[in-house]
């Protein structure tokens, strides 16, 4: 079955939230992306290049805890109270297939589920309930 963690959005401080919950829990980040590093950052505007595009760390034995930079220049924004996304992992394909369909069923897509440069199967939405959700299954273990 698929397992859920928390992912957090922020208005430009991503690394300031996270080197802070990395403090309080410990452990190492499993993912610190920034968008320079991603492929196609030449058409970035210049202040998101040193934004936090994907951050992730364990918080305990199966909770991951992650997160990114909202860029205003990308038409992104945050409001607190609705920047929290419940992210799941999925098995398989079919898996990430059925609950990607099941749970967006009279909600939002905000991005459809495919193949990503990053290796997974993901896709996002916000729910009929106002929840947003994201579901990820990586095609391969990540180290």
């Amino acid at each position: 079955m698929a397992s859920i963690h928390a992912y957090l959005n922020f208005n430009g401080n991503t690394e300031e939230v996270f080197n802070f919950y990395q403090s309080v829990f410990g452990g190492e980040f499993i993912t610190f992306q920034r968008f320079k590093d991603i492929p196609g950052q030449n058409d970035m505007p210049a202040d998101a290049l040193d934004k936090i595009m994907h951050v992730s760390m364990p918080i305990g034995e199966n909770t991951v805890l992650m997160g990114s930079d909202a860029v205003e220049s990308m038409n992104q924004s945050v409001t607190m109270g609705n920047n929290i996304h419940l992210s799941i992992d999925s098995k398989s394909p079919e898996e990430a297939e059925h609950l990607f369909n099941g749970l967006s069923q009279g909600g939002k897509v905000t991005m459809p589920l495919q193949k990503t440069f990053w290796g997974a199967y993901f896709g996002m939405f916000q729910d009929q309930f106002g929840i947003n959700w994201m579901v990820n299954h990586d095609f391969e273990e990540k180290n």
